[in-house]
């Protein structure tokens, strides 16, 4: 990270003998360390802490947060991501004391409303995705991932096709689709997409063998377009004996108006962020509830809720599982703010949510395809991907970096770029459904003043960002020659 000059490091500010806290008797009898752990862990000197007061650490970290950019403060259309507001209701009863201050050991009699919940989100989940039964234990979809893929492999061993180690993917996908079938000990096979950003048929019946176990692909695509022959690529897998894997990372731009079941997935994970606006990034804690159908319904981590009719319970038995994933049942704060933005929106709501998402990216795709170009020209669901082939015209070092730098000194959060990589120079911009038109055509505006400043002054652009509390660094330095060291003067 690139520090500011305005805004010295705690490390920096640090004061010999200032504290910033007491602490309360330990209660016990208090033993030397040398007793409690043997001598070859114990360390010779003291760790190197900043010793800082409590107030002028408060303020520090209050200084920073209000540097940093995020969702509440500002229009965020990192495309594929999706940066979408978090609903305050949600984190109120997200943070309910009798949610937060239960112990996940508390027997199932005592645990019955915090059982319903998990139970209840496990239902309506398998329900808006058209799928037969959810686990929500994977702490984020990346995680999700790597479990559904783990049930593939797990089914393949189990009915007798060992030999089925290939995994296909499109050259669209999101980076986490080979990764997770690499780690799964899958052989990943890539295939190109079509020109229009689709599924290329003729490639994928040439992937297909015997030793196909899944094609991953999310519909609509990374490219933000919806995959019109999805009934027919999960007719070539299924024929060919593989099995089709739903990346849910944009359910958001189809919820309430088609289900991954019903195309004819198998088994997919669902990003409560991206869809259900619970909390996203900082490293968690996160949730990728995972759902699947009958097939591999008995491979689900354990432990699941169960009802009865009577009352909810853990269920643990269930032997053809591949295990615990998670500690406990998941991140349970996480599922309880999923369940209550379902619970506030209703069915009709979430259908609204996605028609939103789907209407507001078409809105800024159409204001702006004057002004840059645009990667595909059909209609878009969530997302869209504009390049700089129009402002490299102007002058050719006018890269894609530049242009969105230019726009922090606007102040919004750049969209993503230089991805998907099937799309030089790519823009990928989602405004999501919880953006109004104001906010919309203020982005507009300053995208169109961007576009004009390439055409008339492209130095201005070239140096930007002017006003950010970090201007313009050197990123190809800072890669090769990380400084990683928190200690101003030493190395």
């Amino acid at each position: 990270m690139t520090q500011s000059v305005l805004e010295p490091s705690i490390f920096e500010m640090s004061r010999p003998g200032a504290s910033g806290l007491s602490l309360p008797p330990v209660g016990v009898e208090e033993k030397p360390f040398d007793s409690l752990i043997p001598p070859e862990f114990l360390r010779e000197d003291a760790p190197r802490l900043p010793e800082i007061a409590q107030l002028d650490t408060v303020r520090h970290f209050l200084r920073l947060s209000q540097l940093n950019h995020c969702i509440d403060k500002e229009f965020y259309p990192l495309g594929s991501c999706t940066m979408k507001y978090n609903p305050k209701v949600c984190d109120y009863y997200g943070m309910l004391d009798g949610l937060t201050r239960l112990h996940p050991m508390t027997p199932d009699a005592l645990s019955q409303g915090t059982l319903k919940i998990i139970y209840t989100l496990q239902q309506y989940l398998a329900d808006i995705t058209g799928f037969s039964a959810v686990s929500l234990q994977p702490a984020a979809g990346a995680q999700g991932e790597l479990v559904g893929m783990m049930m593939v492999k797990a089914h393949f061993q189990q009915i007798g096709q060992p030999q089925r180690n290939e995994v296909v993917v499109p050259d669209s996908a999101h980076g986490t689709n080979p990764a997770s079938a690499a780690m799964c000990g899958f052989k990943v096979v890539e295939i190109k997409s079509t020109s229009g950003g689709h599924i290329d048929l003729a490639r994928l019946k040439a992937a297909l063998s015997e030793k196909t176990a899944a094609v991953m692909l999310t519909n609509p695509s990374t490219v933000g377009l919806f995959e019109k022959d999805i009934l027919e690529i999960t007719k070539l897998v299924h024929q060919a004996g593989g099995l089709m894997y739903y990346d849910g990372a944009n359910l958001n731009a189809v919820m309430g108006q088609a289900k991954p079941g019903e195309m004819g997935f198998d088994v997919m994970h669902i990003n409560t962020h991206k869809t259900f606006a619970t909390p996203h990034g900082g490293g968690g804690p996160g949730c990728g509830p995972v759902a699947v159908n009958q097939t591999l319904a008995p491979y689900l981590p354990v432990p699941l809720v169960d009802f009865d009719g009577k009352s909810y319970f853990i269920n643990a038995d269930r032997p053809l599982s591949v295990g615990k994933v998670k500690a406990f049942y998941g991140n349970f704060e996480m599922i309880a703010r999923a369940l209550t933005y379902i619970l506030a929106y209703g069915s009709a709501g979430l259908a609204q949510v996605s028609q939103d998402a789907v209407l507001n990216a078409n809105y800024l795709k159409a204001c702006l395809q004057d002004d840059y170009q645009v990667a595909f020209d059909p209609v878009c669901k969530h997302e869209f991907i504009l390049t700089n082939a129009k402002q490299k015209v102007h002058d050719s070092h006018l890269s894609t970096m530049a242009i969105v730098k230019r726009l922090m000194d606007y102040g919004y959060h750049p969209p993503t770029v230089y991805f998907p990589l099937i799309v030089a120079e790519a823009m990928m911009i989602e405004p999501t459904e919880t953006e109004c038109k104001d906010t919309l055509d203020q982005f507009v505006a300053a995208m169109k003043a961007i576009a004009e400043e390439c055409r008339t002054q492209p130095e201005l652009v070239l140096n930007a960002p002017h006003t950010t509390p970090v201007s313009k660094v050197d990123e190809v330095g800072a890669a090769r020659n990380p400084n990683l060291n928190y200690f101003k003067h030493q190395g």
